[in-house]
C-alpha cells in the first residue's frame, strides 16, 4: 500500500518561511508526479504544488507562486514544499499526494499555521 508521510509544519510568524517534507514508499517514486494540497478551515482542498516525475517541470496556484518552491529527490523518495513569505491565507492542513494509475493517495497531513 501505497506510504506518504509529510512533515514539517508548525507556527510561524508573518513574513517567515517553513519547508516541508513528504516521504514516499511502497511505489517507484522516480515514476510519478507528485503534488501539494492544502485545506484551510470550512474551505475545499486546493492545489497548490506540482512537480513532474523527473523534478523538471512545475506549476503553481497563483496564490503561492513566487513565494513556494517544490522539489525532489528520487533518491531519497521525498517531496518538498519551501514557503516563504507567509501569510495568514497559507494557514491550513497541507497535504502530499499521488496520483498512481487512476488511484489519489494522500498523506495524514501536516498543520501550518501563520500568526503572530
Amino acid at each position: 500500500q501505497v506510504q506518504l508521510m509529510e512533515s514539517g509544519g508548525g507556527l510561524v510568524q508573518p513574513g517567515g518561511s517553513l519547508r516541508l517534507s513528504c516521504v514516499a514508499s511502497r511505489f517507484t517514486f522516480s515514476n510519478y508526479g507528485m503534488s501539494w494540497y492544502r485545506q484551510a478551515p470550512g474551505k475545499e482542498r486546493e492545489l497548490v504544488a506540482v512537480i513532474g516525475s523527473t523534478g523538471g517541470s512545475t506549476h503553481y496556484a497563483d496564490s503561492v507562486k513566487g513565494r513556494f518552491t517544490i522539489s525532489r529527490d528520487n533518491v531519497k523518495n521525498t517531496v518538498y514544499l519551501q514557503m516563504n513569505s507567509l501569510n495568514s491565507e497559507d494557514t491550513a492542513v497541507y497535504y502530499c499526494n499521488a496520483k498512481i494509475k487512476g488511484s489519489n493517495y494522500w498523506g495524514q497531513g501536516t498543520q501550518v499555521t501563520v500568526s503572530s
